[in-house]
């Protein structure tokens, strides 16, 4: 195996490549090998700089470190759209190519049997099998969805070179089996909000959806409960009566015989309601 050498990642994937049959796969297996190679061309790589390996539905290329990481992702972001929209536009529904990309750089070695070997290369390939860049992709209008790793983004797209606009990559964080990994993805988060994390969009156990359940309508003549009155958060402001045997009051007032109507307060005590010497309430 030969010892690890920096490289630049870049990571092409056709989506929904395995629904296709042998004809239409063998067609869009041809549109990306000549979008990659266009892509390359236009960013000044060119196959000595490069190796490439076969996914079946999808390319990876280990682009030498001394090539433009800045020249690659500006032709990311302007050739690959161009390109796949005028490849879209004359196929037919079955023929149509939509891609994922990611970019990365990272310490990649080459083994034995043509074989590469290398954390940085095991988690770019994460990043473009993350269902949040399936779902970014799913839910534009656009043909590609690009997501760029951490040192990507810090070493050439947060300096805002011409044609990389750092305000469009967001970032985001993905679940693997090495733990989260933080990237930046190119547009929208989708379903993220303001928590740009894989998780964003998803819904929170127990969460109220706003819905109030209807009022609890008791039989006329039913007792209600005590839990079923509404009780305010706070006191009412003003004067509390008490039924405790005798002559009650309100406000200095004399009352005697049947009263009705009796509702909020405090009662305690014996309390007669509906005629005086009946049943109890």
């Amino acid at each position: 195996m030969t010892d690890p050498v920096s490289r630049t990642i870049l990571l092409l994937d056709i989506e929904k490549y395995s629904d296709r049959d042998d004809i239409e796969q063998a067609y869009l297996r041809r549109m990306l090998y000549d979008v990659a190679d266009r892509t390359l061309e236009r960013a000044g790589i060119d196959e000595r700089l490069r190796l490439r390996a076969d996914r079946g539905d999808s390319v990876m290329e280990l682009i030498d470190a001394n090539a433009s990481v800045t020249a690659l992702l500006r032709a990311l972001l302007t050739e690959v759209p161009a390109q796949l929209h005028a490849v879209n536009r004359m196929a037919s529904s079955s023929a149509q190519i939509r891609l994922r990309g990611v970019v990365a750089t990272g310490y990649v070695a080459v083994d034995e049997h043509d074989g590469w070997v290398g954390s940085d290369l095991n988690h770019a390939c994460r990043l473009l099998d993350a269902q949040l860049l399936r779902t970014a992709l799913r839910e534009r209008r656009d043909d590609f969805a690009l997501c760029v790793s951490e040192s990507v983004h810090t070493g050439i797209v947060r300096h805002g070179h011409a044609g990389i606009p750092a305000e469009d990559f967001h970032p985001v964080t993905v679940d693997s089996k090495n733990g989260p990994l933080r990237a930046w993805l190119h547009g929208p988060v989708p379903g993220a909000g303001d928590d740009h994390s894989e998780k964003g969009g998803t819904s929170v156990p127990g969460a109220s959806s706003g819905e109030r359940p209807a009022p609890r309508r008791d039989r006329p003549g039913s007792q209600a409960p005590e839990a079923h009155a509404a009780r305010p958060s706070a006191p009412p402001a003003g004067a509390v009566f008490h039924f405790d045997g005798g002559a009650p009051t309100f406000g200095g007032s004399l009352v005697g015989g049947d009263q009705h109507g009796v509702s909020g307060g405090q009662v305690t005590g014996d309390v007669h309601l509906g005629g005086s010497g009946g049943e109890s309430a």
